[in-house]
């Protein structure tokens, strides 16, 4: 116990002196805005780690245990941001910042996209912002994750032209422009109650009774939806933006691909006002700046709470899932527009049909993703051996 007193207190020392040292880069070579995105990306982190929140765990819950606790916090989550984001997005501005949400069309290659995300958040175990933070609490393996995640991102952006070219919609449908932001917010919550009511089905169907605590985290998840969607509306109403993650790791590996003698500028996704980017440092962009700021957020946390303790044995098949997953997660973000935040989450925040299109496919992806952990023998099913109870 001292032991881990001691490399929790000089974890915490060194995460203090990254954390300083970057924001200071990020004010210095990047500007303020950077800093702010840093900033909120610290409180993701902190938000994040306590509550265990991740979007991964939830939809495999539901499907393999038939308890919807995860999946309904999520609803929660998505309820609170769009009461608040639709009626500022329906004014395009708040407090004098222009805001405004991400509207994408739907199409093939975004739904292949969805799917093999689905998929792949399933093998990792844990999407993109599950990632970060799991990363920065102290797993050996997500780190793992992470690095495929990144070279999946890049790989997928060397195909673009192919993706790029297959049938979508011409442009995107906003359902706040469609219906106005109290019909557009009074149809989401339809979808969401809706969502919600069905998980309490199942759950009730066959446990008889829904999940009560909050497990081994530090903070209720019900905590973490709501201080979550504080975080996804911070970054709509400060930066104008909705929040991403995964575009960053393809910057992140445009940059080493081009540090090791490729050219990717002269990709067609990398050419106009992303070369940028890669031409840049590492916070070039600020969606970089919060991924960062999500780990150190999470490692500070960790530490706090005197948990962190990086297990460095992985087993082949860890070692196999976090390739095929962290691989399956960054190509199929690419062609999705983003993972669970930046298409899902970030997608409904803007009112945008592609956020329930990436939810369709997204969520088809989870369930196969799912059966594939049990045949290979990482989780056991708990339905098939036991039965639906009877109430």
């Amino acid at each position: 116990m001292g032991y881990a007193r001691f490399m929790n207190r000089k974890a915490l020392i060194f995460a203090s002196i990254v954390t300083i040292s970057l924001a200071i880069y990020a004010y210095w070579e990047e500007g303020s805005g950077h800093l702010i995105s840093m900033t909120i990306g610290l409180a993701a982190g902190v938000v994040l780690y306590n509550a265990s929140f991740g979007f991964t765990a939830g939809w495999r819950n539901m499907v393999l245990n038939r308890r919807g606790r995860g999946l309904r916090a999520q609803m929660l989550l998505l309820g609170i941001v769009i009461l608040v984001a639709y009626p500022v997005l329906a004014t395009g501005s708040f407090m004098g910042q222009d805001v405004r949400g991400t509207i994408l069309p739907l199409g093939l290659a975004s739904a292949f996209g969805a799917f093999v995300f689905g998929v792949g958040m399933q093998l990792g175990s844990g999407c993109a912002s599950g990632t970060l933070f799991t990363v920065g609490g102290g797993s050996t393996r997500m780190i793992v994750v992470l690095a495929f995640f990144i070279g999946g991102s890049v790989w997928a952006t060397a195909h673009w032209d192919f993706w790029a070219a297959l049938p979508r919609t011409n442009s995107g449908t906003s359902l706040i422009r469609t219906f106005g932001a109290p019909g557009a917010v009074a149809m989401m919550l339809g979808l969401f109650a809706a969502i919600w009511a069905t998980s309490v089905w199942l759950e009730k169907s066959h446990h008889g009774n829904l999940e009560r605590g909050h497990g081994n985290s530090v903070w209720s998840i019900w905590t973490g939806a709501v201080l979550l969607a504080a975080v996804t509306l911070a970054f709509l109403l400060i930066t104008g933006r909705p929040w991403g993650i995964t575009y960053g790791f393809a910057v992140w590996g445009a940059q080493a691909v081009d540090s090791l003698g490729a050219d990717p500028l002269t990709w067609t996704y990398w050419s106009g006002w992303r070369s940028g980017h890669v031409e840049g440092g590492p916070l070039s962009s600020r969606t970089n700046a919060s991924n960062v700021g999500i780990i150190l957020g999470a490692l500070i946390a960790a530490c706090v709470a005197g948990r962190f303790a990086p297990k460095w044995q992985l087993s082949g098949r860890d070692l196999m899932t976090a390739i095929i997953g962290g691989l399956l997660m960054g190509y199929g973000a690419r062609l999705a527009y983003g993972c669970n935040i930046g298409a899902y989450l970030g997608g409904l925040t803007s009112g945008s049909l592609h956020g329930v299109w990436w939810l369709i496919w997204g969520f088809a992806g989870s369930f196969l993703g799912t059966r594939l952990r049990v045949w290979l023998g990482v989780d056991t099913d708990p339905i098939a051996r036991t039965g639906p109870a009877r109430i």
